[in-house]
């Protein structure tokens, strides 16, 4: 499991490995800890991010984020001449 806690906000999830692994890239867990935000207030500087085992009442009582879709958005710019 992966863990990604706000410090400023003390919010806590918990992430699959692999679907970290599908929108972020193979990066160690330091790294992801540098390129998540927190949802809830913006910030990148109080990320916190740890992998660890969940015990078998850890495991039954957490609640995971489970990726849905990743969907890329087309925009377009435009540039006055």
């Amino acid at each position: 499991m992966a863990g990604i806690r706000c410090g400023k906000c003390n919010l806590r999830r918990f992430y699959k490995p692999l679907e970290l692994r599908e929108v972020i890239g193979n990066v160690t867990i330091d790294e992801v800890r540098k390129k998540v935000r927190c949802q809830q207030c913006g910030s990148r500087e109080w990320m916190g991010a740890e992998l660890f085992h969940p015990t078998g009442e850890q495991a039954h009582t957490m609640r995971y984020r489970r990726l849905v879709q990743i969907r890329w958005e087309k925009r377009v710019i435009w540039w006055d001449e």
